[in-house]
């Protein structure tokens, strides 16, 4: 059934327009003057280090060299001894709510607390940019921006999202529509899961052809936004290459990229995301003693390959930036942008370049160079202050002592973040006794939510079709989805209704008793309430007939858990509630809704 995991997820050579990718996110902006004197600065435009002084007014530098003065009424931050460097740059992670860790306040401080600065966020759906973009500007954050993602049909990234979540495409047509369909939310940038090969491990998924990405690239590039890919395999690369994407992410690891595949990737001006964190060996993989079944072994030889490719791909010239994957499986965030840097020299890139691919680079690749990655003058003061010289020891990147995102000190000694960077979540709204009652023809909910399709995950997924239909007793318009269960043991499928937009703030439904709707349909159903803690279900009958059905909140249990142990019932987390039916695999089912509420 649905699962707050799935259903919370919403995972470029045209310019981003700077007044909006990448927006500040913080409760207030940097407003004094400030001076940062003493330090030694790594700029990251290619010149050596050296010993200077960085002025930062209303948020951006002012100056910067070795000779500038310190001008009266400047707050004055002496740092000598330490490095100065432009904040991290992280162009691949997923703020999801089983990452590490998995509340977005949290998730902000952890990358604050490494020196990341901006950051890509590849895991909301569209409905979610909005909120999230409010929430985020309340509290201490790095720059969020927001990735809208899209696949094929039975492809990575289509196989647990809706179509409201993740855009299904298969034809050039289908790309480019969905692409301008996307622009309502304002994506600051698009992702294409354009490769479905599972590591080996698994069977394929789909994979997008060259002529759907090409389309899919140019229309993103129509809109400003650059496009950035899930590729694995060298083939895939050079896809992506002549279908003129701006960044293949994650390692091609499939085999060793020839000269051809590499050629073609240069001469596109493709940037390289290596995503090395996510796939690094663990401890019992590495060494003498390490294990020697078949999976570790297959695993060596992928990541062996993807280090040589990273390597061949720099000493061609290919630009290399930083990502991580952070939030899916044991990729931390904040630190796994750190270790990103660290694995970059262990694969044969020196220090210097890693830092590179961390500031510089990865500012390059979004299209964000002219307002941050190097400090210069007139750029945003995104900046760290690191007990250590890494550049000559990349190690030292972990010793952050301080962090400025638009000269406003957000982590270190004397940083006074917003009551919100300690919450894990917004407030509750008070819940409306009306849910839905299936009057809007535009698939929004009474509470201008976007209706959710929901199935089981997988290749082969149930398909499931939600149409308005005329209620029965003639009053008004009524829900009906119809479900074709998938081949595999326990298919699913039905409808929820998130109860905020983008299921981000939760609602509190504590002076209510429980759910009611009226339903009619032919057996068993089950009524699910998601909370920020986890799904919770009951089960419901349903007749031909029309009938009134409640279900009191003391009949919900837990079925699966968002976090850790199964969840309590609290009543002020809620945050959609939906009808899933189950049937044999291969059959069909249907049922139809109405007036969807509280009582």
């Amino acid at each position: 059934m649905a699962t707050v995991g799935k259903t919370l997820i919403a995972g470029t050579a045209i310019a981003v327009c700077v007044g909006f990718a990448g927006q500040a996110a913080r409760a207030t902006p940097g407003g004094d003057l400030v001076a940062i004197t003493g330090a030694t600065i790594f700029d990251a435009t290619g010149k050596d280090p050296y010993r200077g002084t960085v002025i930062v007014r209303d948020g951006r530098i002012d100056a910067v060299g070795a000779d500038v003065r310190v001008p009266a009424g400047a707050r004055v931050v002496r740092a000598d001894g330490k490095a100065l460097l432009p904040g991290f740059i992280d162009v691949h992670t997923h703020w999801s709510p089983s990452g590490s860790p998995g509340t977005l306040p949290q998730i902000a401080n952890a990358y604050l607390a490494s020196g990341v600065t901006t950051v890509n966020d590849f895991h909301q759906q569209p409905e979610a940019f909005a909120p999230r973009r409010a929430w985020l500007a309340d509290i201490y954050a790095p720059h969020v921006n927001f990735v809208a993602r899209m696949s094929t049909p039975g492809g990575h990234g289509a196989d647990w999202g809706d179509t409201n979540t993740t855009k299904w495409v298969a034809t050039p047509e289908s790309a480019r529509r969905e692409v301008r369909a996307l622009q309502s939310y304002r994506p600051d940038y698009i992702k294409a899961f354009a490769d479905g090969w599972r590591y080996g491990q698994l069977p394929e998924e789909s994979s997008m052809n060259v002529e759907t990405l090409a389309a899919l690239a140019d229309e993103a590039h129509k809109h400003g936004q650059r496009v950035l890919t899930h590729t694995v395999t060298v083939e895939r690369g050079k896809i992506a290459a002549d279908a003129g994407v701006d960044v293949i992410a994650h390692s091609i690891q499939d085999g060793l990229l020839d000269a051809d595949a590499i050629a073609r990737i240069k001469k596109a001006g493709t940037f390289y995301a290596p995503t090395l964190a996510i796939y690094q060996l663990k401890p019992d993989e590495m060494g003498p003693g390490r294990k020697d079944d078949a999976a570790t072994r297959l695993r060596i030889r992928k990541y062996g390959f993807a280090e040589e490719n990273v390597r061949n791909l720099f000493a061609a010239g290919v630009p290399i930036v930083v990502g991580t994957d952070a939030g899916i499986g044991s990729a931390k965030h904040g630190t796994s942008t750190l270790q990103e840097m660290e694995l970059l020299v262990r694969a044969g890139l020196t220090p210097k370049a890693a830092l590179l691919a961390g500031t510089s680079n990865s500012a390059l690749a979004l299209g964000l160079s002219g307002d941050r990655g190097t400090i210069e003058k007139g750029k945003r003061a995104d900046l760290i202050l690191i007990d250590g010289k890494p550049w000559d020891t990349i190690a030292d990147v972990e010793k952050i002592d301080s962090v400025f995102v638009d000269g406003t000190l957000v982590h270190g000694a004397g940083a006074k973040p917003p009551a919100g960077n300690s919450a894990t979540a917004l407030p509750a709204l008070p819940a409306a006794a009306l849910i839905d009652d299936f009057e809007r023809a535009d698939g929004r909910s009474a509470l201008d939510t976007l209706r959710l399709t929901d199935m089981d995950g997988g290749v082969e997924r149930s398909s499931v079709v939600l149409n308005r239909v005329t209620h029965a007793a003639g009053n008004g318009a009524a829900l009906a989805f119809a479900v074709r269960m998938s081949l595999k043991d326990k298919p699913e499928g039905g409808v929820l209704i998130p109860l905020s937009r983008g299921s981000v703030r939760p609602v509190d439904a504590r002076k209510f008793a429980g759910v009611r709707l009226e339903m009619r349909g032919a057996g068993a159903y089950s009524l699910v309430v998601n909370t920020l803690a986890g799904e919770f279900t009951a089960p419901i009958e349903a007749r031909e007939g029309w009938s009134e059905v409640r279900v009191p909140f003391a009949a919900l249990v837990p079925t699966r858990p968002g976090r850790g142990s199964a969840p309590s019932w609290r009543g002020d987390d809620l945050i959609q509630v939906g009808v899933i039916v189950e049937r044999e695999a291969g059959s069909s089912a249907w049922g139809e809704i109405d007036n969807l509420g509280f009582y």
